[in-house]
This record gives structure tokens, sequence and C-alpha cells, in this order.
């Protein structure tokens, strides 16, 4: 599912980032945004707000539309609920 479809709160594993005209996607590959990158989302609106490992990254809609991410349930996460 796109990270722009997900709830603030939500934690999910990057799964894909689809290449994009505008070479977005290559920034958030570059930032660490890559396929098996735990992250948060923080925020939903204006933007998207989220933290992937230790950055904290703010993107547009459409940007966010372009990465892809597999939900986690509580088995993937610490046993506190944190992610490791």
């Amino acid at each position: 599912m796109p990270l722009s479809s997900l709830k603030a709160g939500y934690r999910g594993v990057v799964v894909e980032v689809r290449a994009s005209h505008d070479g977005r996607a290559d920034r958030l590959l570059a930032l660490g945004v890559t396929p098996g990158a735990r992250l948060v989302v923080l925020q939903t609106f204006p933007g998207i707000v989220f933290m992937c490992d230790q950055t904290e990254l703010a993107v547009e809609r459409s940007v966010a539309d372009s990465v892809f991410v597999r939900l986690m349930t509580t088995a993937d996460q610490g046993c506190d609920g944190e992610m490791p």
C-alpha cells in the first residue's frame, strides 16, 4: 500500500520506491528510504511526515504515493511495540 494511505501512528516496512519522472525517488533512496527500511508515520496533513530509521522526512502526498509499504504487525515490532 502507498505511504500516502497510512494514518499517523502507523508503522511499516518499505517494500518498493517507484521511480518518478522528477528524480524524487532517487533522493528518497539516498536518504535511506529503501526496501526493508522501517518507518512510522508522524503526520498526514498538510504533507506526509514520517520517521525512517533515524531520519525524519516530510514529503508531498504525490511523493508519498511512490513509496510502497507493508504494515508492521505487533510481532514485527520489538516486545515493547517500538521499532528496534
